[in-house]
């Protein structure tokens, strides 16, 4: 039932307390249509009459005695202290289908207060708080926006009635809120933290300052920073100290902490101690980004599943000069080698995208000072290899495997515990392939079922080096264990079926610790150190092949992707694209930090099927969606075998690339290891791309040569790897939009 006609049902909604808080609610019913009666109850008359004025309210009285009877919904907005004698007037007149909630700021006081009126929680009382406010105050400063876009949280008991629970919801919903669920304990514990103290210490401050002899000369001075901090000290300090009385040991276990973290701080500057106030303050600084980005809504910091949809349109042409972003894979092992190294790690050409940022703020959590990142440079001071501490709380990679796979090996030799989770993609990927060697290591690793995340690793176990042959290519295992191979006694080596990226064994040279390789084998010896040194992250050639595979599908392309890594164990792309006939040439080719770099050129050419060398597959693992895309676009069948590894990326990349291709009309045949798919004509249609960021960027290239507008569904993703694409999407002359959040499968406007 939608939250509208569930309200609609409400024959009367009763609100005790005419403020800003139930004015507001008044106006946003109203103004989303509620037609039902409305009624209040305030002791002040003039509240009364002004918000009947305002057409707010049907009615109202300053007695609660001739408006409960019959109200079906009772929505208490009365301090907290004062919580207690309503519910105690209105237990005796409330109707048996009658449902009461409310808007207090503490939950745990509210709920004692109703367990000392009805000797238990009622099922049909479902507490709840809106965390909207104003400076302003009375029912004159009712806004029927108060509460879009802003979040209440409902804190129902495990007894609850579902039913009460979801005529509250509706009646938020409708006022166009994020609801969230939470449990009182948990309430009071946030709100201590994030509204309670910040008030406290502006009513702390502003107390001080007017206190001194100077205050009016202080004040003048004051910038716009002590305003904007110091604007909440304004509020009405008689429902604060209600507050604060209400919500005490919560505020005052934030308060504690508070002044454990002003103790540090004093310490510090006392002590002329710079590197310590650069880790506060750049931990700080990120928090506060952190912050801005959860206001925003992005996908890495929230957490929360959005459907954000793009329109790809068809035609368009590919020509210019462009640089994508960093390498992804370099971008992380830049920081986790950085903070494990001797010294200070200059960093230039960093992947700003979500997955590197979870990389950078876990080393943060775990006492690494970290300055940026800025346009892309990173400044990072190195702890040594047993200089991490324990992190406040579990690690968040977000969506990438790689960060949860090598963290594995690099903390199972920390002697800290310590938890590893990622975002709803992750959590569904397999992590006993590192688990396992780590294990036989002598690490002491927990999964959730069927080995998937999240990760709980006990430290402090001593480890031993062993000769592990993989059973799969992949570069993340053996970078793991090249990692946890630092800690462990004697020589850890890992044997692969297929060369993979060598990112790790070159990146670990470059800091100075020796990793030898022979043929399919790679190994280092425990017990070394790191030394900082400067690192130039390339441009990612996995960003780059989505407008290699553009340029190469659209006649008259001309394109120049500059400093692109062509790492040897990186090159499939290239490979595969050439022997279909595409016109790329490499220039300008040079080493940057032990990584070769070079010009990708590539004009349009017409493309033909190929069978894909197996030899090439673990050399162009990331790449496939889009060279299935080209493919696609190729004259006859292009035939993949051995590819097993797709199926267990962010999505099964298989599958869910044909059932895309299925959409649009490309003709093709899967099999367990691989796809065939045969070129020619095809149309539009919408895509879901299971929120994989690969995929959705490479149906938005194939709009390129398609018949009818591509929408790819559960696009978020696209920034943990390539925040920019749809910018530089249109800057090379492609048509494609980013539509925001929308209802999944909804029609395009």
């Amino acid at each position: 039932m939608l939250s509208s006609e569930r309200l609609a049902g409400e024959r009367r909604i009763l609100l005790v307390g005419l403020g800003l808080i139930g004015g507001s609610l008044a106006a946003a019913l109203r103004a989303a249509g509620h037609r039902g009666e409305i009624l209040a109850c305030d002791r002040d008359s003039n509240e009364i009459c002004l918000g009947q004025r305002m057409k707010l309210i049907d009615g109202g009285s300053t007695q609660l005695a001739g408006l409960v009877p019959g109200a079906s919904l009772v929505v208490l907005c009365v301090p907290v202290m004062a919580m207690q004698g309503v519910m105690a007037e209105i237990a005796p007149l409330l109707d048996d289908d009658a449902v009461v909630t409310d808007v207090g700021s503490t939950k745990g006081a509210i709920r004692d207060a109703a367990i000392g009126v009805f000797g238990h929680m009622p099922p049909n009382l479902v507490l709840g708080h809106p965390i909207a406010g104003s400076e302003k105050s009375g029912v004159a400063a009712s806004n029927p926006e108060l509460y879009r876009d802003h979040k209440v949280i409902l804190t129902p008991e495990p007894d609850s009635d579902p039913e009460a629970v979801a005529r509250v919801a509706a009646m938020w919903s409708v006022c166009g809120a994020q609801l969230l669920d939470m449990s009182v304990a948990r309430h009071d514990e946030v709100l201590a933290r994030t509204s309670h103290l910040p008030h406290l210490l502006a009513f702390s401050l502003v107390d001080s300052l007017a206190r001194q002899d100077e205050r009016l000369e202080i004040f003048r001075y004051a910038a716009g920073g002590f305003r904007d901090f110091t604007r909440i000290a304004g509020s009405d300090p008689v429902m604060w100290r209600d507050v604060y009385l209400a919500n005490r040991d919560a505020v005052l276990e934030a308060l504690d902490e508070f002044e454990a973290g002003v103790a540090r701080v004093r310490a510090a500057v006392t002590a002329g101690d710079g590197e310590a106030m650069l880790g506060i303050f750049t931990r700080a600084s990120h928090a506060r980004h952190y912050f801005n980005t959860l206001l925003k809504q992005t996908s890495y910091q929230t957490m929360e599943q959005q459907n954000v949809r793009y329109r790809a349109l068809p035609g368009g042409q590919v020509q210019g000069r462009i640089r994508v972003p960093g390498d992804k894979s370099m971008s992380h092992r830049s920081i986790m080698l950085g903070a494990l190294a001797n010294g200070v790690t200059e960093v230039e050409g960093f992947l700003e995208g979500e997955d590197s940022l979870a990389t950078l703020q876990a080393f943060r959590d775990m006492g690494v000072v970290i300055e940026g990142p800025h346009q892309g440079r990173v400044t990072i001071h190195g702890v040594g290899l047993n200089g991490l501490k324990q992190p406040p709380g579990p690690l968040y990679v977000g969506n990438s495997g790689t960060a949860m796979r090598l963290f594995a090996g690099l903390l199972a030799g920390q002697a800290f515990d310590t938890e590893l989770t990622g975002d709803a993609s992750l959590t569904k990927r397999p992590m006993d392939r590192v688990a396992n060697p780590l294990r036989e290591m002598g690490a002491v690793i927990d999964t959730a079922e069927n080995g998937r995340p999240p990760l709980r690793i006990h430290g402090g176990q001593p480890l031993k080096g062993i000769r592990y042959e993989m059973p799969m290519a992949s570069a993340q295992v053996k970078s793991c264990l090249l990692l946890a191979g630092l800690y462990a006694e004697g020589e850890t080596r890992a044997i692969e079926p297929a060369p993979t990226r060598d990112h790790t064994e070159r990146m670990l040279n470059g800091f100075g610790y020796k990793v030898e390789r022979q043929g399919a084998e790679a190994w280092l010896t425990g017990g070394g150190s790191l030394e900082a040194c400067p690192i130039d992250v390339p441009a990612d050639i996995s960003s780059a092949t989505f407008f290699l595979v553009a340029a190469a599908i659209t006649p008259g392309a001309d394109l120049v992707l500059e400093h692109v890594g062509i790492n040897p164990t990186r090159i499939g792309v290239i490979n595969i694209l050439k022997a279909m006939g595409a016109d790329l040439s490499i220039s300008n080719e040079r080493e940057v930090g032990g990584e070769p770099v070079a010009d990708l050129h590539i004009r349009y050419a017409p493309l033909k099927g190929i069978d894909i060398p197996e030899d090439q597959v673990p050399l162009a693992i990331d790449e496939f969606p889009a060279l299935f895309i080209a493919a696609a676009n190729a004259e006859g069948m292009t035939r993949l075998r051995g590819a097993e590894e797709l199926r267990v990326k962010e999505s099964d990349r298989i599958q869910v690339m044909a059932d895309g291709l299925a959409q649009i009309g490309v003709e093709h045949e899967v099999v367990a290891d691989g796809i065939d798919i045969r070129g020619g004509a095809y149309g539009g249609g919408l895509v879901d791309s299971h929120g994989d960021h690969r995929i959705a960027m490479a149906f938005s290239v194939a709009a390129l040569r398609a018949q009818g507008e591509i929408l790819i569904d559960d696009c978020a993703n696209v920034a943990t790897s390539f925040p920019n694409f749809v910018a530089l999407a249109s800057e090379v002359g492609m048509q494609v939009e980013n539509l925001g959040a929308v209802a999944p499968g909804q029609e395009a406007s």
